[in-house]
């Protein structure tokens, strides 16, 4: 039979190994089973420090093992089903621990959850709440935009034995379960860090930092459709809106660009003031027919980036708004990207003569009274495309020796 000291040392080395939240909870409801505490479904529940996603959950039965998941984004928190929560009224009350019996008679304030285990034949039911150190002060207080920064974990145990937990189980559950908040913390925090550096870093640069590079320098090369995108006539808006209205303008405008790029497999590698840098990669020793399928793809993205772009400002225009254009440059290079910075401060960040020259062609967009322009090693790469593009002549590009022939859609 299993004992409680070797479930102990088995969450500590699942913690050390940061194994998946749902094989840690798997692996702890089948020895506690084999340990002879009854456990038939187990809730654990975290917030996230995610961009889009509040909090995740899940749900380990008897049955079925790690098979129910939940995620609540930031506009789903003041949802009935959470606000119907048991963990709702802990959290708000500070209160680490509740236990109820679901083998008595239900209240007429029950809720939801304990009829719902009831009827699933449950007959006792076990709340923890754990607030994760120097991110949670405290697990009570307001709610809110001012908790935002504090990371818990709940969970729940529940068990269908008649009689429900005997004080021997439940001995054994308040000496594992701090083990296993701990061990799921470690887990945790490795996703949390994860979406953060991907969420400020892209999804490329955040691999490569969690992998270890983290040094001044050590540039990694790409090859790649360069997609160089900047709002026009932005400048007015900055020095008439207010500080809120304008940063909701300019996410309204990013969101225009970024949704094509990232749905048609692009990476957004830097947001620049009112404009954006991403790529389509051209990965390895691509053909010409991949190098063209590439091609194609960035340039349907800025087409619908541009059609989203007309949406807003007719949406804007009906109420009362303006709104500023976008123009958008393709060209076909090389970036370097890499740590840049001091010992103590690094910025991953993009350089190279391309990136230069990509800036270079959106520049004359206004001059030239297109919003889409590309360049030569576009046209020449986007041979699936090249039906749908018409050539502006040759221009010069500032700072670049040698003129280079211009391209828009037809």
């Amino acid at each position: 039979m299993t004992t409680g000291p070797e479930i102990a040392a088995w969450l500590a080395d699942a913690g050390l190994r940061n194994l998946p939240i749902e094989e840690m909870v798997d692996g702890l409801a089948r020895r506690l089973n084999q340990a002879g505490v009854p456990v038939a479904r187990i809730f654990v529940g975290t917030n996230t420090l995610h961009p889009l996603i509040r909090a995740r959950s899940m749900i380990w039965d008897r049955a079925t093992g790690p098979s129910t998941h939940f995620e609540f984004q930031h506009d789903q928190i003041d949802a009935e089903v959470v606000r119907q929560s048991p963990f709702n009224s802990m959290l708000q009350g500070g209160i680490p621990e509740r236990r109820r019996d679901l083998a008595r008679p239900p209240a007429e304030d029950e809720l939801p959850v304990f009829a719902e285990l009831r009827a699933a034949g449950m007959t006792d039911w076990l709340g923890r709440v754990f607030p994760f150190g120097e991110l949670a002060p405290h697990v009570g207080g307001p709610s809110g935009p001012e908790r935002a920064g504090e990371l818990w974990l709940v969970c729940s145990f529940s068990t269908d034995r008649q009689g429900g937990y005997t004080e021997s189980d439940l001995a054994t559950l308040a000496a594992l379960a701090p083990l296993f908040a701990l061990a799921a913390k470690a887990t945790m925090l490795r996703t949390v860090n994860e979406g953060l550096l991907a969420t400020y870093l892209g999804a490329d640069p955040a691999a490569r930092v969690l992998a270890g590079t983290v040094l001044r320098g050590e540039p990694q090369s790409v090859e790649a459709v360069l997609f160089y995108a900047d709002l026009r006539g932005f400048t007015p808006f900055a020095d008439t809106l207010s500080g809120r209205e304008l940063f909701v303008l300019l996410d309204e405008c990013f969101a225009c660009m970024v949704r094509p790029i990232s749905r048609h497999g692009g990476e957004v590698l830097k947001f620049l003031g009112d404009g954006l840098l991403a790529v389509f990669r051209i990965e390895g020793h691509a053909d010409e027919r991949r190098r063209a399928e590439i091609c194609a793809t960035a340039l349907a993205a800025a087409s619908e980036a541009l059609d989203l772009m007309d949406i807003l400002s007719t949406e804007r225009t009906g109420a009362g708004n303006s709104t500023p254009g976008l123009d958008i440059a393709l060209h076909v290079g090389t970036v370097q990207y890499g740590n840049v910075g001091t010992d103590a401060r690094l910025d991953f960040t993009v350089i190279g003569p391309a990136v230069n020259e990509a800036a270079r062609i959106e520049a004359l967009c206004k001059e030239l009274g297109r919003d889409l322009l590309v360049s030569q090693a576009f046209a020449t790469a986007a041979t699936r495309s090249r039906a749908h593009l018409v050539s502006l002549g040759r221009h010069r590009l500032r700072g670049v020796r040698e003129d280079t022939e211009l391209f828009a859609l037809a």
